[in-house]
């Protein structure tokens, strides 16, 4: 249905131009808008007319429009006045009315197609022959992104990406849950994840500039089917939890770029505590003091180098030494070997994992 907000902006428009007053009722005799005051017009008037088989009627210095579409009636529009203008401004709004009613129509039922897609709802031939009756087209190079925010989402989000992707009708947008937006956005001919890391960029400057929201953006892998698109939608949603648990620090997160961290992510959860356990016992990763951690994730930044780590750290080299030692008499691993210290960044990955799942 058409929102009560846009069938006013209608009639406020007809009236400007014509000085013919307007009123839109819904089946129910309820009154959605009005120029006037509709004192003298009760709802057992609007509801009668509707019941009628008449189009239109004129009741006293009123006259009554049905506004109907191929499929229902939906609202009574009401012009007050008996001049012939009256008469012309009611059939125009009624034109309008019915447009608006196709355009709403169309557009819920291509993005309810849109979400089904992506949720993987529909037969194989289902998706093709919906395409189709939408017009939507199939072998075309399309990557499916995740745009999260750390806030509420509002209304002015996802108009906000609409209005960014407006000139291409080839991108669709959609939202199935508070805090994502989705975008399926065509890529054209050239399958270059350089240009969808660009477009990932504009969204997250625009969130941060635009509406000062904080977000993050996920995107799967292109794809050239429709069939295919629900791939990249579980590609994209990997990307985002994987994002979250290994690498906080990224606001963009691509399905091609997550290395180890979605071989971690897809480990059962009881090898990832036998691993821990073989590894470290009681002394798990996530017990040691902040300076601790701090040292560690310091020392990995900067590529085993102790000179470099301990310049960072504004300590001295040997303090930086001594605190190693410590880690390794603790835990076995003396993290400026390569081994250790790789078995080592993969424990503090599966400690962050375990947590992630403990939490959901």
């Amino acid at each position: 249905m058409i929102s009560n907000k846009v069938i006013k902006k209608v009639i406020d428009d007809l009236k400007v131009i014509s000085k013919v007053d307007l009123c839109v009722a819904n089946i129910k005799g309820e009154i959605c808008a009005t120029t006037f005051k509709p004192d003298n017009i009760s709802k057992n008037y609007i509801i009668d007319f509707f019941n009628s088989m008449a189009e239109m009627q004129a009741i006293g210095e009123y006259n009554f429009f049905k506004v109907t579409d191929d499929i229902s009636s939906n609202y009574v529009v009401i012009t007050k006045g008996t001049s012939e203008d009256c008469y012309m401004i009611g059939k125009i709004c009624v034109s309008q009315l019915k447009n608006l009613i196709v355009a709403y129509r169309e557009r819920l039922d291509e993005n309810s197609f849109i979400q089904n897609l992506l949720l993987d709802n529909m037969l194989l031939v289902d998706i093709y022959n919906r395409a189709k009756k939408l017009d939507i087209e199939n072998n075309v190079n399309r990557v499916v992104m995740i745009i999260k925010t750390y806030d509420d989402k509002d209304s002015s989000s996802l108009e906000m990406i609409k209005h960014i992707f407006a000139e291409n009708d080839r991108d669709y947008i959609t939202a199935i849950d508070e805090k994502s937006i989705i975008i399926i956005k065509d890529i054209g001919q050239d399958i270059c994840y350089k240009e969808v890391e660009k477009v990932a960029n504009i969204l997250v400057d625009m969130f941060n500039t635009e509406i000062m929201v904080k977000a993050k953006v996920a995107y799967g892998t292109i794809v050239n089917d429709l069939k295919h698109i629900s791939k990249s939608y579980k590609e994209a949603k990997m990307s985002m939890d994987v994002g979250d648990i290994f690498y906080n620090e990224r606001n963009i997160i691509g399905y091609n770029t997550l290395g180890i961290g979605r071989l971690i992510y897809q480990l059962p959860v009881n090898l990832c505590k036998m691993f821990m356990n073989e590894i470290f016992k009681e002394n798990l990763p996530d017990t040691f003091d902040e300076e601790t951690i701090t040292t560690i994730h310091k020392f990995f930044e900067n590529s085993l180098n102790i000179s470099e780590t301990a310049r960072k750290l504004y300590i001295h080299r040997n303090t930086l030494v001594y605190r190693l030692e410590k880690i390794e008499k603790t835990t076995g691993l003396d993290i400026r070997i390569f081994d250790d210290a790789l078995t080592f960044k993969l424990a503090l990955m599966v400690v962050n994992y375990m947590k992630y799942v403990d939490n959901k």
